[in-house]
């Protein structure tokens, strides 16, 4: 993967230089974090406030993603991708989470639904979808949750029935990240009502011209008031069978397969985010005069931010090496359901006590701790809520 140094070199504290950045980041990554820094920095935070209130960015922020190679990094060039590895996803991923913005579903377009057809699709659904992805005019999702169906995916109820080349869907889903915009959903569907967790299929359903299709609500959320989470209803819509991702009845193993990335990715966030928090805390306790000295010069809350340093000294260095073994091929489901778990948990602790160092200031939608923190605490929910994780973990004790 190759891309132009744009401006700064990223100075994160992990990244600034070779000899303190872990071993997953080289010269390349960081090059690439610098033009994704850039990027969020003029294209997205300057307009966080309309983001909110129209619930979804703008589509021309998804084409210049991808005329700057931040969508798809890890897709091979052939087919329209950056040709690199997960690192260099992590690194842009990383740097959104370190703006505060959580409107720009890349998380999910590249992180997941790219490597899914990367990763399942035939050569022709991969030349078809792929490079359209990478350029920032195809959008994609993957609808998992329905009404009565969230981290059990063995319960969906909606249906594909193959007939005359074609499956037939029937069902709704909610929660579903970029949905609102989507060209492309990877929906998870039931092919066979009698061979339970082998009777689901993962079919991918072009948006545009499907009728039957249709968006419900874009939900009005806690936090990340910019992302587009909307319901999506399958009424008798017709997708051809070649759309097929897998083979039929395979959806579930590969999604049990898939998820310590999607879960590695939700990590990412999580550390880059409660990095990002206790910069700003300490920049503000220095700055902020209460009884005549700084607010850092009280005892008690230089003690709170040595705490929390390590917490985030600790999650970053757990982080790394989850990132390193990912790559090797060696990050197995229990140690990814842990990073899930414990550093969204940390995600939202940390910025919970950095937000009362600011006091009423904190709770200002103004200030971007206060943006951090309600954006946080969907992190424990999606991908798997926490509690299921620590089940998970349970079973290979």
């Amino acid at each position: 993967m190759s891309t132009e140094t744009v401006g700064r070199p990223v100075d994160t504290g992990t990244l600034a230089g070779p000899e303190a950045r872990p071993r997953w980041v080289d010269d390349e990554a960081v090059a690439l974090g610098a033009v994704a820094r850039h990027f969020f920095e003029d294209e997205v935070v300057p307009h966080f406030e309309r983001f909110d209130q129209q619930k979804h960015v703008d589509r021309d922020v998804w084409r210049k993603a991808g005329a700057l190679g931040l969508l798809c990094c890890e897709v091979p060039a052939e087919f329209g991708g950056g040709g690199g590895t997960f690192a260099h996803d992590a690194i842009v991923f990383s740097e959104q989470a370190r703006s505060g913005d959580t409107g720009f579903g890349n998380m999910v377009h590249s992180g997941v639904v790219a490597h899914f057809i990367s990763a399942y699709g035939t050569d022709e659904q991969r030349a078809r979808w792929l490079p359209g992805m990478a350029s920032g005019e195809l959008i994609g999702s993957v609808a998992m949750s329905e009404p009565d169906a969230g981290s059990d995916l063995k319960n969906i109820k909606t249906r594909a029935v193959g007939n005359d080349g074609h499956y037939v869907i029937n069902g709704s889903k909610t929660f579903i990240s970029n949905g609102g915009q989507c060209d492309l959903v990877i929906v998870v569907a039931r092919t066979d009502p009698a061979a339970g967790r082998d009777g689901i299929s993962l079919i991918v359903l072009e948006t545009a011209d499907a009728p039957g299709f249709w968006r419900g609500r874009v939900l009005d959320k806690l936090g990340q008031h910019g992302l587009d989470t909307a319901e999506l209803f399958f009424d008798d819509v017709r997708v051809p069978a070649g759309n097929l991702l897998g083979d039929e009845g395979a959806g579930f193993r590969i999604l049990m397969s898939e998820l310590p990335r999607e879960r590695l990715v939700i990590a990412v966030s999580a550390v880059a985010a409660m990095e990002r928090a206790l910069e700003e805390t300490i920049a503000y306790t220095k700055t902020r005069q209460v009884y005549g000295a700084p607010l850092f010069a009280m005892q008690h809350v230089r003690l709170e931010l040595a705490e929390l340093a390590t917490v985030v000294r600790t999650s970053r260095v757990f982080l790394d090496d989850c990132i390193e073994r990912f790559i090797a091929g060696s990050l197995d489901r229990a140690t990814a359901s842990m990073a899930k778990w414990w550093l969204t948990q940390n995600q939202c602790d940390v910025i919970d006590r950095c937000l009362q160092l600011f006091g009423g200031y904190g709770y200002m939608r103004e200030y971007l701790i206060s943006r951090l923190y309600a954006d946080a605490r969907a992190q424990k929910i999606y991908g798997g809520t926490n509690e299921v994780m620590k089940d998970l973990i349970s079973r290979s004790l």
